[in-house]
């Protein structure tokens, strides 16, 4: 604990909760607005976030789970290897230095407050807070259109960025800048999703500067440490109501899309008494040392993913008013052997470990907590992002394409109500690319856009439908995906039934169709169509009349 102060007034914390999270909340808005790709300003696959001047993360935005517990080891990153001076900007995107993969480039930016705005601080003063945005690029180089190909090490999957400063003193640094745009196929887009980047790190710094002008640097700052502390009281205070004990589970990604063997997640919880004595503190150790090695292909899930999971699934059982801060992970112990899937080293491919392992992260931690507290876990949800990726040459520019789309398949049943429909689910928070957007910025073409009807899995409450989604190529293009789920369905809970797997398939100029594995690689002819059915999530409760 940071602080014991019994003296805390509730009213002004809450008023600096909301405070902070607005700040958060207008950078993303900042960045969505004034993006040029797609998959910013329409999916909105970004997020943002506020740390104080030890690079503890205070507010997030409403943005992507994903990004947003794994965003504090960036930040670290970009402090251990820069004084962050008036000015500046970090960028870095390297899985093994706080990121998460490739494509998520992360920008840092250190605020100075000063007593006024005519006096700025000293260069050689710590910054009073950061700020960062991080947004997922459409393509970042590598052997794939799109960045997500099955890849077997990472020199293969894009550019890799270790902390550097894009922004010094306020100035953009051009060669740094021209080493970037040099080593993508869409430049343009890239160096505008970047200004958008920068310029959501320019409205948090103001907006934070406003805030300390009108309440005081010190009573603003004060407020971040309670912030912290309360978040660590609310975590702790659930923690000690769970039952003690240890509780197993595990659960499979189908596999690496390089061999057909199943990669196994394993977790333990150990709670209250059955803690070891070397996590004194601590209310739960988050144990994955059963899982599997890395693996050849592209799922392994670096540290910050793993960590970013449960960040995700612990706040996830708290009530929704308890702020979203560094303090919830204080009475938290997470193991993650290197050389793990779960904590992966170079040389090993990572690109689906942000998107595929991290749900099945999410999967296998509610499955243990399902024996702990069975009254607060839903069934599992379609468990994978379904990452789709075309990529070629637009026939309209002669121009390099990339698209990016994650699509949304069926949350799982809940123990008091069935689960949402074609809805992204845990580490996703996205939208879809609209019809209309898509068939604009692409040479590409939407045939079919619906529900998957009844593949949710039946119980007495039913999981959520997935979703239909078949595109057609208006030019030569090449087509990946990485997806899961294919070979067994989301679990269900207390009796309820699987939710149906997903399924891919190719339908040909004459007709024909030809199904497809969940990880592929294959060159699609103009008029020739790719079709993704997503997973249902699944059902929750043994009621066999609703069968």
């Amino acid at each position: 604990m940071r602080s014991a102060n019994s003296r805390r007034d509730p009213i002004e914390l809450e008023i600096f909760k909301n405070i902070y999270h607005s700040i958060a909340e207008e950078m993303g808005a900042a960045l969505r607005r004034t993006a040029f790709s797609p998959n910013i300003k329409e999916r909105r696959d970004y997020s943002c976030a506020v740390f104080d001047s030890d690079g503890e993360v205070i507010a997030m935005g409403d943005h992507m789970p994903v990004h947003l517990g794994s965003m504090p080891m960036s930040v670290r990153a970009a402090i251990d290897q820069f004084d962050l001076e008036p000015g500046d900007i970090a960028m870095l995107n390297d899985p093994f230095r706080g990121g998460t993969h490739l494509p998520d480039i992360t920008l840092v930016a250190p605020v100075y407050v000063s007593s006024g705005r005519a006096r700025p601080r000293a260069k050689s003063t710590v910054p009073d807070f950061y700020v960062a945005s991080r947004a997922h690029h459409a393509d970042v180089g590598g052997a794939y259109p799109g960045s997500m190909g099955l890849c077997r090490e990472i020199y293969q999957e894009g550019f890799r960025i270790p902390p550097v400063k894009i922004m010094r003193a306020g100035k953009m640094q051009s060669d740094v800048l021209a080493l970037l745009l040099s080593n993508v196929r869409t430049p343009q887009e890239r160096e505008g999703d970047l200004s958008a980047q920068i310029a959501a790190c320019h409205t948090g710094a103001d907006r934070l500067r406003d805030v300390c002008d009108r309440y005081g640097l010190d009573r603003t700052k004060k407020a971040a440490v309670e912030l912290l502390d309360y978040s660590e009281e609310m975590m702790r205070a659930f923690l000690n109501q769970v039952p003690s004990g240890t509780y197993h589970a595990e659960d499979f990604l189908d596999n690496d899309g390089i061999s057909t063997k199943p990669v196994k997640i394993a977790v333990s919880l150990q709670f209250g008494k059955h803690l070891r004595s070397r996590s004194s503190g601590r209310a739960v150790v988050v144990d994955f040392t059963s899982s599997d090695p890395q693996v050849e292909g592209s799922v392994n899930a670096v540290e910050a993913i793993t960590y970013s999971a449960c960040f995700y699934v612990f706040r996830c059982l708290l009530a929704e008013d308890v702020p979203a801060t560094a303090g919830l992970m204080g009475p938290i112990e997470v193991i993650a052997p290197k050389r793990t899937v779960v904590n992966a080293r170079p040389p090993a491919a990572v690109a689906g470990g942000n998107v595929e392992t991290s749900q099945r992260i999410v999967d296998v931690l509610l499955r243990a907590l399902a024996l702990a507290v069975p009254d607060r876990i839903p069934a599992a949800a379609s468990g994978t992002m379904n990452n789709l990726t075309i990529g070629g040459i637009d026939p309209r520019t002669s121009e390099p394409f990339a698209y990016y789309e994650t699509i949304a398949g069926g949350m799982g049943a809940r123990p008091s109500k069935s689960g949402v429909s074609g809805v992204h689910t845990h580490m996703t928070n996205s939208l879809n690319t609209p019809a209309e957007a898509l068939e604009y910025a692409y040479p590409l073409r939407v045939r079919q856009y619906s529900l998957r009807p009844d593949s949710g899995g039946k119980g007495k409450y039913s999981g959520g439908d997935g979703i239909i989604r078949e595109i057609e190529a208006l030019s030569d293009a090449e087509v990946t995906l990485l997806a899961d789920r294919r070979e067994r369905g989301p679990y269900g809970l207390a009796g309820g039934k699987e939710g149906t797997p997903g399924e891919a398939a190719i339908i040909r100029k004459d007709g024909t169709s030809q199904a497809l594995p969940g990880k592929f690689n294959i060159r699609l002819r103009k008029g020739e169509r790719i079709r993704i059915e997503t997973p249902g999530g699944g059902g929750w409760g043994g009621d066999s009349l609703l069968f």
